[in-house]
């Protein structure tokens, strides 16, 4: 199964191991992947000494893994190949302190005081890209707190199983009886889910213990970081609070207009602001959830769900704002895969093919606009019977052979093949008619929702919850300050989100000297 290369590799990865591990294959000799799974698992035993194999004779097909002969509580139902070799060897790698992936302290105590036992398991296919995520990180929970445990399953190996529990799309994770998510995640996305389903233990500090610094940057989106990094520049202890560095940057595919770099993607591009805020001295506290944000004394209080406590003189608030989401089947499951929410940056992947503007405001008619000019046809779904777009664009749309307006249509469905788009399913609002529209792509352009209902209580807003701020990136309460997609900056792009939080660092920095 292995050559010799990937052996030595794997002796290699698995040679600083201290504990004891088992794999443990419980099925029966009759089954049809038994040779398979145990040769895999013999092959890995040979690589480490610290790695044995053992053998159950059992009904059903689970392999699991045992530290100094105790449960682990990580299973594997079907045999991890593919994508999810990955989530077998970090599985080993973890149980005994080592991999990348381990979060810090402040994360850990919130995984340790999550309430009651909890079983989980995760529905993947060994082809899905973003099951891996979900599994190593639901693996790395149950390691973390014994009172978790988790099971990947292969949907290959109990399709009846699948079918029975009406799973359609992977990662599926289910809790007990009950679906917990659907498709893509990362840790703070599944931590929140968990804290919500079981409860949590918590404890928080008081103002007085709070940790301090200079400044506190809310958000570890383009602007955020570029924040951070200019701040931590001039010489302040800065501290990023962010869910994840990189922000919505993550869900994008391909980025082509940050000027000087002709081509990257958006995780590279994450894991690039990554290791530049990590080579300024700035305190990253990633996969933190913030729960509230209030000022005293001129003070900023930052909260998070881990009890921590954050207090500064400095704010910069960049949290970045959200996609509007249709809320359909099939959205999230081919986000990346055919469906997009920036014409902009995702528009070029589709020239010469057929995609769907999901929206008939000012965004959507000026995404078809762009679209129409490198694809196939455009076809334009608006909700309402009129388009709320100026009407210079709605002319100029009339003006394109290649794109198609649908009014008083209702977008019910987003059909894939298992790897990308391949249909939407729409139904006419009039006379309830439904149709499918083969096509390549779908741009959900129904607007974006500032995330500011954190400090909306100590910043004024617009009508669009956008925080108001002037030319230099100054709220009106002083002390803090506001960066990128949250704020009224027109024009939401990774390089204007760049320069404002730039600017807002500069200008937290100028009131600093002043004051």
């Amino acid at each position: 199964m292995f050559d010799k290369d990937t052996l030595e590799q794997l002796s290699n990865y698995f040679a600083p191991l201290k504990k004891q591990y088992t794999l443990r294959l419980s099925t029966l000799p009759s089954h049809p992947s038994y040779q398979e799974a145990k040769t895999m698992l013999e092959q890995l035993a040979s690589t480490a000494s610290q790695i044995s194999m053992v053998f159950e004779e059992k009904e059903g097909f689970c392999i699991s893994i045992l530290v100094d002969n105790q449960e682990s509580g990580v299973r594997f139902r079907g045999i991890p190949g593919g994508h999810e070799f990955t989530s077998l060897l970090l599985a080993l790698l973890n149980m005994d302190g080592i991999g990348k992936n381990i979060p810090d302290e402040g994360v850990q105590r919130r995984v340790k005081a999550i309430r009651g036992t909890v079983k989980l398991k995760t529905y993947v296919s060994l082809s899905c890209t973003n099951c891996p995520d979900v599994v190593q990180t639901l693996n790395l929970l149950s390691i973390l707190n014994p009172n978790i445990s988790h099971t990947m399953v292969d949907g290959a190996f109990f399709p009846d199983e699948v079918e029975a529990l009406g799973i359609a799309s992977v990662p599926c994770v289910m809790a007990g009886d009950k679906v917990l998510h659907v498709g893509r995640g990362d840790l703070a996305t599944l931590l929140n889910k968990l804290e919500e389903t079981y409860g949590s233990e918590v404890k928080e500090v008081s103002n007085q213990e709070a940790q301090a610094f200079d400044l506190v940057v809310l958000g570890g989106g383009p602007s955020g970081i570029a924040s951070a990094i200019y701040s931590a520049r001039k010489g302040l202890k800065v501290a990023v609070v962010a869910e994840r560095i990189g922000g919505q940057v993550n869900e994008t595919v391909g980025i082509e207009n940050l000027i000087s770099v002709p081509y990257t993607t958006g995780a590279e591009l994450a894991q690039n602001l990554l290791t530049h805020a990590e080579g300024n001295n700035i305190s990253l506290f990633e996969a933190r959830t913030v729960t509230s944000v209030e000022q005293n004394g001129g003070i900023s209080y930052v909260r998070t769900s881990s009890g921590e406590c954050f207090a500064t003189p400095a704010l910069i608030v960049a949290t970045g704002a959200s996609w509007r989401k249709l809320g359909v089947p099939g959205e999230v499951e081919y986000t990346g895969s055919g469906v997009a929410y920036c014409a902009h940056c995702d528009g070029p992947f589709f020239k010469g093919k057929r995609v769907a503007v999901v929206g008939g405001g000012n965004s959507g008619l000026e995404a078809a606009i762009d679209l129409a000019g490198i694809c196939e046809h455009v076809t334009v779904v608006e909700f309402l019977d009129v388009l709320k777009a100026d009407n210079v664009l709605q002319e100029k749309v009339r003006e394109l052979s290649n794109v198609d307006v649908l009014l008083s249509t209702a977008t019910k469905e987003v059909k894939g093949d298992g790897k990308k788009v391949v249909a939407i399913i729409v139904t006419d609002r009039k006379s309830g008619q439904e149709k499918e529209i083969a096509l390549d792509g779908v741009f959900v352009q129904i607007g974006l929702s500032a995330n500011t209902k954190l400090v909306e209580e100590l910043v004024p807003t617009n009508e669009r919850g956008e925080i108001i701020i002037d030319a230099s990136c100054r709220t009106q309460t002083p002390g803090i300050y506001a960066a990128g997609d949250c704020t009224t900056v027109p024009y939401k792009q990774i390089v204007i989100a760049m320069g404002e939080g730039a600017k807002a660092a500069l200008s937290a920095f100028e009131d600093r000297i002043r004051s």
